[in-house]
């Protein structure tokens, strides 16, 4: 594999100059009482907390609900209320239970933010229960041993916010657990074991831990395919669509490759182990996506911080309330409840779950349309994109090179003898020139020289030794540059017909030509003009010759070209762009398009296949479909969309609700109590979870 990349790399920019550069790198708790939101293990560990918080809020529902009946609300006996000798005493132990049952996740969460110096949600919560438990201690004591019935106990508010956060907090690990499934659903794709193909005919079952690269194995229909692997046997139609997002079911025989994980049409299918385990396509995407996930991005950054000014402005604000409603009233229970209230009301627990969950649905949709966000950030990038640079080859045209026509310049060789020597030079190579090139071959039936000493002309084409003669492929610019001879005319006419033009020298002399047509792609006319209808400008940059650059870029409305480009000029046009203060996008296909995905501020790596891990890409388009840019472009902006609406459900809410909680609109009427206060705040929660579950590709 490291070698043929090499020799991909080093053709890239040779005769034709096209550049398609397609070569890629192969890179081959138990839950605890606190949640950490920004975990990435979206499946399993949330699952853990839901199952957690479901069997503490029942527990905790079942103490509750005889201390709501039995104990007043803020002094104030209800119409359900029942007391008799001793009630009290009940009230107490079942209060007691239920804070340190019931407050347990909370208080273990405010010992994990303190000893990290970043008092957040969990801080505010048990500051909450905490107050209004030890309050109602002391109050209960007062009462008991000095008689003073004015002192009033907190132990309704408490049992109501505990059983309130428990509920909220079950919602939101469900709501969790729902939009990260995505890695779980992947998981469950692969079969435990495969019906192995041993060397005498006969079949065996084996667990899918012992199957090895080379291994055969067979598929029957309906079956899930265990490995990644190539067909050497049979015919069949393979679902792809929860791997890449291809609805359709491709046709899969002889030669073909196929996804560990997609589902096995009607045929039976025997194929050749290329990778298992983690160097399978599955399993790549679950470490991309799974690392996407746990990585924080700038707007996860600015919750926290949003998280841990609120604290301190929730603190300052209850203390002062307290500090008021105590000088105006000179009722500490009063007062009290206020500073409940405001402590309660702030609780940043939707702040918290803001941007994660709004992420673990992007990157789970990502994932089950061929969308792969290996950098969180960049994504936050993408809708302030001023340009969209892309390679032209593989990105824009479909890459499939037929030969048009193929030139002698001398008697000694003739057409199939051209033909012939081509083949032999590029059949070192898988760019997919040299691919059209070999086919042409192999349809005539040709046998092909065998070169020796291979090497590439930087940035221009490939040199190697047959029957002691020098052989080139080179393209015109390298022509011109030598100052050798060739029919110009000819170049022109092949083209401006859209034809990629590559030379066969002997000895640097001019002996034949080869022209190869490809295919726009039908989808790349309609995603230039979406890009330019949102103000997008899109620029081409490729390494084929300028006519043909400027022919496919005039029948697809592009009017920025740059033609005949190394590697390292696509770099430099870019650097270009940025130092104009533009924000750029690079979307190529190749390891020679490593340099330019980059430099741009957003690289886009298109057309994948099972090579997902290339390194210097931001982001993976598994399918070479151009409207999947286009995909890209509305998850992104509705991601971005989402994350703010998310942040001002989570935070700006505060705005109104604290100086309220404060008691700033009492002269009217208007008091909240603490319940009230965390309704509010479990709302607000339910309410973040449910708008980021709505987020949707288009």
């Amino acid at each position: 594999m490291k070698q043929e990349h090499q020799h991909h790399e080093e053709h890239a920019s040779h005769a034709h100059q096209t550049n398609h550069e397609h070569g890629m790198k192969h890179t081959h708790e138990q839950p605890t009482e606190h949640h950490n939101h920004n975990d990435g293990h979206h499946g399993n560990h949330h699952t853990g907390h839901a199952e957690l918080f479901k069997k503490k809020f029942f527990h905790s529902l079942f103490l509750g609900i005889p201390i709501l009946i039995m104990s007043p609300m803020m002094g104030i006996s209800l119409p359900f209320q029942i007391t008799f000798p001793g009630s009290d005493w009940i009230v107490l132990i079942l209060a007691t239970i239920l804070y340190f049952y019931g407050g347990a996740p909370f208080i273990s969460g405010a010992k994990d933010e303190l000893s990290q110096k970043k008092p957040a949600m969990m801080t505010l919560i048990s500051l909450g229960i905490s107050v209004a438990y030890f309050y109602s201690l002391y109050a209960f004591a007062a009462r008991l041993i000095f008689h003073h019935q004015h002192f009033m106990d907190f132990f309704w508010e408490l049992a109501s916010l505990i059983i309130i956060m428990l509920l909220g907090h079950w919602i939101e690990m469900n709501a969790i657990g729902n939009a990260g499934n995505a890695l779980q659903k992947m998981a469950e794709l692969l079969p435990n074991e495969a019906l192995l193909q041993l060397d005498d005919g006969k079949t065996k079952m084996v667990p899918l831990n012992e199957v090895q690269l080379t291994d055969k194995v067979i598929v029957h229909a309906g079956e899930n395919i265990p490995v990644d692997g190539i067909v050497v046997n049979g015919e069949s139609t393979v679902n792809e669509s929860l791997l890449t997002g291809e609805a359709k079911a491709v046709k899969k025989s002889i030669g073909e490759q196929v996804i560990g994980g997609s589902t096995n049409g009607s045929g039976s299918l025997t194929i050749e182990v290329s990778a298992t385990g983690e160097s399978g396509y599955l399993s790549q995407v679950m470490t991309l996506v799974s690392d996407a996930q746990k990585e924080k991005s700038m707007a996860e950054n600015l919750s926290d911080r949003i998280a841990g000014w609120l604290f301190y402005i929730a603190l300052i604000i209850g203390l002062l309330a307290f500090v008021v409603w105590l000088s105006l009233t000179k009722d500490v229970n009063i007062a009290l409840e206020r500073l409940v209230t405001v402590l309660i009301i702030a609780c940043p627990h939707a702040l918290g779950l803001a941007v994660p969950l709004v992420v673990a649905r992007t990157t789970s949709l990502g994932a089950q349309n061929g969308l792969l966000i290996k950098n969180r950030q960049a994504l936050e990038i993408v809708p302030a994109v001023d340009v969209i640079l892309m390679d032209k080859t593989g990105t824009l045209t479909e890459g499939n090179f037929t030969v048009n026509k193929i030139a002698s310049f001398e008697q000694a060789h003739p057409e199939k003898e051209i033909l012939r020597l081509f083949a032999g030079l590029e059949s070192f190579s898988s760019h997919p020139l040299a691919v059209g090139i070999v086919d042409a071959a192999k349809k005539e039936a040709l046998t092909l020289p065998q070169f020796e000493q291979i090497n590439t002309i930087a940035g221009t084409g490939i040199i190697g030794t047959y029957q002691q003669k020098n052989w080139k492929i080179v393209n015109a610019k390298y022509l011109d540059q030598q100052n050798l001879t060739y029919d110009k005319e000819s170049f022109m006419a092949y083209s401006q017909l859209g034809n990629s033009i590559s030379y066969l020298l002997e000895n640097d002399s001019v002996v034949g030509m080869i022209a190869q047509g490809d295919q726009i792609k039908p989808d790349a006319k309609n995603m230039i003009d979406s890009i330019k209808q949102r103000g997008i400008t899109p620029v081409m940059l490729t390494g084929d010759n300028q006519q043909v650059a400027e022919l496919v870029a005039e029948q697809l409305g592009i009017e920025e070209v740059h033609s005949e480009l190394h590697p390292e000029e696509k770099d430099q046009i870019i650097q270009s762009y940025k130092n104009n203060h533009q924000r750029t996008m690079m979307i190529g296909d190749g390891i020679n398009d490593a340099p330019s995905l980059a430099r741009a501020d957003v690289g886009v790596a298109i057309g994948a296949g099972t090579d997902v891990a290339i390194d210097s890409a931001d982001i993976i388009l598994v399918r070479s479909d151009p409207s999947d840019i286009l995909h890209l472009l509305s998850l992104a902006a509705n991601t971005n969309r989402k994350m703010k609406q998310n942040l001002w459900w989570g935070a700006g809410y505060n705005l109104v609700a604290l100086p309220v909680a404060a008691g700033i609109l009492a002269p009217i009427g208007i008091m909240l109590s603490p319940a009230v206060g965390a309704v509010l705040m479990s709302a607000s929660t339910v309410i973040v979870a449910f708008n980021a579950l709505l987020l949707k590709l288009d």
